[in-house]
């Protein structure tokens, strides 16, 4: 047995501390812009409707899905510093473009599309990030490593909606730099913003990222990514075959986890414009304040959970999260007898038309309120009279609608963290970079669906359909988790190599 020298602890822990940043800001350039996505794509090109943002928000997790078995495969026979800096630079590259999609004279919805789709591309070092911290840890590390690196994703969510809604104070209009052709607005800055902090990134990476690989009980091992040579036997340890009934299970419970959350952050601001009157302005930025506190709420219960696991295990912590998770959209549901206020709006004089999805997501005045002007100069809010579930749908009540966002709040990170830590503890000491990359696509995946899904069933049907069918994924995964509950063991403890 090699015994770890306080050297390579301290070298072990600097190159896991850059996989966090590197975590953080991969969350950060999803949050960065999804609140004024849908206000930006309006401004750039009108002819874009509210299925086209759909698949906008999707091409993310599209890119991500493609990359990460790709960036996994990749890390498993090479030094891990080559996929993660040219991710990283795709996503650099991909944010300064997002911040041009105005220029062009038409298409300007397609660029777009292609900068998040590239974005997300990038953001398939995620797989990376988790196989490398699941090989330098030891079994009882490995919680507490999954839980910071969680934790590192819930800040970026934080402060990505955060650092978009300070820079709404700059404006729709902003500053022009016609010698670059650059528009530095609201929309724009924060997507420089990240670019920037990706370029520190790449940086920190070969200033600081060394690999390093410990077995299940913290020893020593030789990596097969250093200096890319490959060793003949990595350890004994690694003798025996994947349960991979558990791995299988987990990929379609993370699956489910991501869905509901995608379609939970895809609805909100949607949701509000319809239910509360909201303007486009005040949803990017109430949203942006709500998700900020949820993310807040979710540092703490990745801290909180660490301690947690140690006493009841990882499976029952799993169980009650996705518990919280169901009671969460059940609050959801529709519930009282008051209507949404109705957005009347003439359709005759419009010279592009709306469609249901397009009316979908735009804001309201009620007519009580505000008349609008014949030329419709005054941003109509309310909840369009084209989504005919409007007229008979009860309106969800603000209290309803903070509730759902803080018991969500709780259960998802409970659930994303223990998923997680359960699955690289199920793999074992064995290279996880493939792995990782096929649980990073099922999630991209549930990203994809997600806005899909419930831009369409929303739309067509309302909260109470769209809400109704997530309660009844969530019962399913319920069930599964029981059904291979027994089976999520780590691979030392399923060969007898340590206690549980």
């Amino acid at each position: 047995d090699v015994v770890e020298t306080q050297e390579h602890y301290k070298s072990r822990w600097r190159s896991i501390w850059i996989m966090y940043l590197t975590m953080f800001l991969s969350s950060v350039g999803f949050s960065i812009v999804i609140m004024s996505v849908w206000p930006y794509l309006q401004k750039i090109d009108p002819t874009a409707d509210a299925s086209f943002l759909g698949w906008i928000i999707a091409s993310y997790s599209i890119g991500q899905m493609v990359a990460s078995p790709l960036f996994g495969l990749w890390s498993n026979y090479r030094p891990r510093r080559e996929p993660l800096v040219i991710s990283t630079a795709i996503s650099v590259a991909a944010n300064c473009l997002y911040a041009y999609v105005h220029v062009p004279h038409s298409h300007n919805k397609y660029y777009m599309l292609t900068a998040r789709a590239l974005v997300g591309f990038g953001a398939g070092n995620v797989a990376v990030v988790r196989s490398y911290i699941a090989g330098a840890t030891s079994l009882t590390e490995r919680t507490s490593a999954m839980a910071n690196t969680s934790a590192c994703q819930a800040v970026g969510f934080i402060l990505g909606p955060v650092f978009q809604t300070c820079f709404t104070l700059i404006g729709e209009e902003g500053i022009t730099w016609k010698f670059l052709c650059l528009q530095l607005n609201m929309y724009t800055t924060p997507v420089l913003f990240g670019a920037l902090l990706g370029v520190i990134n790449i940086i920190l990476i070969f200033a600081i990222f060394r690999e390093h690989r410990v077995d299940d009980m913290g020893r020593q091992c030789k990596s097969i990514n250093s200096d890319g040579e490959e060793s003949d036997v990595l350890d004994q340890n690694t003798e025996g075959s994947i349960d991979h009934v558990a791995v299988v299970a987990l990929n379609v419970l993370f699956f489910v986890i991501l869905f509901v959350f995608a379609v939970f952050e895809t609805i909100a601001t949607p949701l509000t414009m319809d239910m509360y009157s909201w303007t486009r302005k005040e949803a990017v930025f109430y949203n942006g304040i709500i998700l900020s506190v949820i993310g807040i709420e979710s540092v703490i219960v990745f801290m909180v959970v660490k301690i947690l696991s140690k006493k009841t295990g990882e499976r029952a912590i799993l169980h009650a999260g996705l518990l919280i998770v169901l009671i969460g959209f059940f609050i959801l549901l529709p519930w009282g007898k008051k209507l949404p206020n109705i957005q009347w709006q003439e359709i005759k004089n419009n010279s592009i038309p709306r469609t249901a999805p397009t009316e979908m997501l735009m804001p309201f005045w009620s007519l009580q309120e505000v008349q609008l002007p014949s030329n419709h100069t005054a941003e109509p809010v309310g909840c369009p009279i084209t989504q005919s579930w409007c007229l008979n749908t009860p309106m969800i009540y603000l209290a309803q609608y903070i509730s759902s966002d803080v018991l969500i709040g709780l259960g998802y990170p409970v659930c994303n963290v223990m998923s997680y830590t359960l699955y690289s503890k199920v793999l074992g000491p064995k290279p996880q970079g493939v792995y990782m990359g096929w649980l990073t696509a099922s999630g991209s995946g549930a990203r994809i669906l997600g806005p899909v899904f419930v831009s369409q069933i929303y739309t067509h049907l309302g909260p109470r359909w769209a809400f109704s069918l997530i309660c009844g994924v969530v019962v399913a995964s319920l069930l599964l988790l029981e059904i291979v509950y027994k089976r999520l063991i780590a691979f030392s403890v399923r060969y007898g190599r340590m206690q549980e």
